[in-house]
């Protein structure tokens, strides 16, 4: 027996398994401008690790850089940020460096508005093809107005 479902087409959506994330934990060193010390980074790059995620120990914009210890390719790079409690709007960029000491090269820049009452959360899946990525930087101003909030990380995820 075939069955479709009303008002779809008959073809079926091909779901790929989950991609495998890197374990930056083995593989890499992680750089920060600055942490607070109830926040490290280590809740939000290590899969399965609980935690709140990271945050930095001042305001005012901040630097994440992932070294990682061989170059390898990267296909896509997933970051969750959370702000439940100030309204504000904040700016990343997302770089990376084919080499040590060589040039960044911009992935994306991404603005977003957290407002408490409404969007909480923010959510960016990047499909890429990265050739051979020996570095990469996650700079976040975290209001765009004069600093007054810190940085904050929920997650962040390369494959």
């Amino acid at each position: 027996m075939r069955k479709r479902i009303i008002g779809q087409s008959g073809t079926a959506k091909v779901q790929h398994p989950q991609e495998q994330w890197l374990d930056l934990e083995n593989i890499a060193e992680v750089e920060v401008s600055s942490e607070d010390p109830n926040f490290p980074i280590e809740s939000a790059l290590m899969p399965g690790r609980q935690g709140p995620g990271w945050r930095a120990a001042e305001k005012g914009a901040q630097l994440i850089r992932i070294i990682l210890t061989t170059s390898m390719p990267v296909h896509r790079i997933r970051l969750q940020f959370e702000e439940t409690e100030v309204a504000r709007t904040q700016e990343f960029v997302l770089r990376w460096c084919d080499r040590p000491g060589g040039p960044p090269k911009e992935i994306v820049r991404q603005q977003w508005t957290f407002s408490p009452q409404g969007s909480t959360g923010e959510v960016e899946d990047y499909q890429v093809n990265l050739a051979e990525v020996a570095i990469l930087e996650l700079a976040i101003k975290p209001d765009l107005t004069p600093d007054n909030a810190v940085a904050s990380l929920a997650m962040l995820r390369i494959a």
